[in-house]
């Protein structure tokens, strides 16, 4: 799940990408275009109401390609998130 706040005072938008503890096991990032698909710019973490997650902050009018790497090369989609013209999901923000 990917949620979204609104413009902030530094005209920022914060993206949260989510997704329920423990599916799929073991270790996930998101990556995409925003961190160079740099897998360990964005790992999701524990949170206590059982989801992990990672933010990113983005002006608005961004779009955002990515998708999750889990362990062992991994790779997989958001299932609330449409792709784009090719295998990332696309969000614009």
């Amino acid at each position: 799940m990917v949620k979204t706040t609104k413009v902030g005072q530094d005209g920022m938008i914060r993206v949260t990408f989510a997704l329920p503890d423990g599916e799929p096991s073991g270790a996930v990032s998101v990556v995409g275009d925003f961190n160079e698909w740099n897998p360990f710019a964005h790992p999701l973490r524990r949170r206590s109401n059982r989801t992990r997650s990672a933010s990113v902050t983005v002006p608005p009018g961004s779009t955002l390609r990515f998708r999750y790497l889990g362990e062992d090369g991994f790779w997989f989609d958001d299932d609330t998130v449409p792709t784009g013209a090719g295998r990332d999901a696309t969000i614009t923000v």
